[in-house]
């Protein structure tokens, strides 16, 4: 009987917690327990993260009825879209800083100016991304090794996301800011609107169902960049009303030079590091493309599934980057190291349990996206062999974004590149074809690399240097 009260009160209890974490609320995340305050940020920012990802698997969930090409097509774009996705998230970093730095110090006008910056430096990306994403579709699939049928498939949905970048680069910027300020549940909101309307949208435009056009593998990229699109127009709507932490105004949209310069500062460390990142991913992909469109297939739907675990536990690191900066704001450096720690032990329970269910069910989930034999083969082994490093990307994770999250921007830059240029790269070329073992030789360097990256990142941030990083 005891046992029975006990099982429901920790119920309502956690029930209770749940609720107020997707509540907008006036926490003081500078004070009271560090667990409380972590967990009223990681609850919606991972299950923000888990939205971004849903965008990726519902793609690939519909676009794998067309075939492998189509799929190839989609995992290449992909490979090229890592890019925009770095330079927003890198600015997010830079943003996030300051945002956070100064909401815990008190300082809502300084952030909300903060803010009107990222606004016009995520104009300026947008059209220079856009107009050069249009015009090089076709161009940066062939430089990517595709084949002929690829490029034929994918050249409409890469034109139509590069060209829809603004969609990308307000969403992760905005949201940056919200989380940065404590509004975590703003970000959230605007992520399931944005993929309620990519739901539904999908297999409209990539099928042709009721009045819709049969638009095949572009109709992906045009459903997505839509819902983008009203996501970001209700960021916009909620900001501008000043609800939230940000007491934003029209008058804090005027350009300041010297401000917008130093979050380019601060951000071209987070840029460079996502940059340095994703171009090792891309030239992976080149090399596992030496195998055909079905091992490109393969690693496709294994890192669409890889997104689907990593962006809930990456907003597990938000969080942890959140209370860094407004800790440090708040001149409490040690509790900021401490929420950081908590933070990683968190997220190693969380991906050390996913690792061992992905690597049980590889073969089950490839099985859900398509039914060709060396996709499956190729498919499956992927997701086991990154599946065996998951309880150190839960480390490094965190220990890497609770750096940004004080500024430091730098030290990540310089670890990654030495782990994926000088390591992951050389490594997963020499694997895959002097040793003979294929994509898994790819797949091996991967784990390997992202495994050295989260020693070293956690030798750097026991120095505390970054304690005294100034934004």
């Amino acid at each position: 009987m005891n046992n029975t009260i006990e099982q429901q009160s920790l119920w309502h209890r956690t029930t209770s917690f749940v609720r107020e974490a997707l509540r907008d609320n006036d926490e003081d995340f500078t004070s009271g327990p560090i667990g409380r305050a972590l967990g009223l940020l990681a609850i919606p920012m991972m299950l923000e993260m888990a939205m971004e990802s849903i965008f990726a698997v519902v793609d690939i969930a519909f676009v794998s009825r067309l075939g492998t090409d189509a799929i190839a097509a989609v995992g290449i774009t992909e490979a090229l879209i890592t890019v925009l996705y770095g330079i927003a998230i890198g600015l997010g970093m830079g943003l996030t800083a300051m945002v956070s730095r100064r909401i815990g110090a008190n300082d809502a006008v300084g952030a909300a100016q903060v803010t009107g910056q990222a606004i016009w430096i995520g104009a300026l990306l947008s059209v220079a991304i856009g107009i050069a994403g249009v015009a090089y579709a076709r161009d940066l699939l062939e430089i990517m090794g595709a084949s002929p049928s690829v490029v034929e498939q994918g050249t409409g949905f890469t034109a139509v996301l590069l060209g829809g970048s603004v969609s990308i680069i307000y969403l992760f910027l905005l949201n940056a800011a919200f989380r940065g300020a404590g509004d975590a549940t703003v970000a959230l909101r605007s992520l399931c609107l944005a993929n309620g309307i990519n739901i539904v949208l999908d297999p409209c435009l990539i099928f042709g169902l009721g009045p819709f056009p049969e638009m095949g593998v572009t109709g992906a990229a045009v459903a997505t960049t839509i819902g983008r699109g009203i996501g970001v127009l209700y960021q916009l709507w909620y900001l501008m009303n000043g609800r939230g932490r940000i007491k934003f105004h029209s008058r804090y949209l005027r350009f300041n030079l010297s401000l917008a310069l130093r979050m380019v500062r601060i951000s071209i460390g987070g840029i460079g590091q996502f940059i340095i990142a994703t171009a090792s991913w891309i030239a992976v992909m080149r090399i596992v493309a030496i195998y055909g469109s079905s091992a490109i297939a393969a690693y496709t739907i294994a890192l669409r599934m890889m997104e689907f675990i990593f962006l809930p536990a990456w907003g597990l690191g938000n969080a942890a980057a959140t209370l860094v900066g407004q800790n440090l704001g708040a001149n409490k450096p040690d509790r900021a190291e401490k929420s950081a720690w908590k933070a990683a032990k968190y997220n190693a329970i969380f991906m050390t349990v996913t690792g061992i269910l992905l690597i049980i069910f590889a073969e089950f989930i490839t099985g859900l996206f398509t039914n060709e034999p060396d996709v499956l083969r190729w498919g499956t082994s992927c997701m086991q062999i990154l599946g065996l490093g998951f309880p150190m990307y839960a480390i490094g994770m965190v220990v890497v974004q609770a750096l940004n999250g004080a500024g430091d921007t730098t030290t990540p830059v310089v670890l990654n590149l030495i782990c994926f240029w000088l390591v992951q790269i050389p490594a997963a070329y020499w694997l895959a074809t002097k040793m003979s073992l294929g994509p898994n030789g790819a797949f091996i360097a991967i784990v390997v690399a992202e495994s050295l990256l989260t020693i070293l990142a956690a030798i750097m941030f026991r120095r505390g240097t970054w304690k005294l990083q100034a934004v």
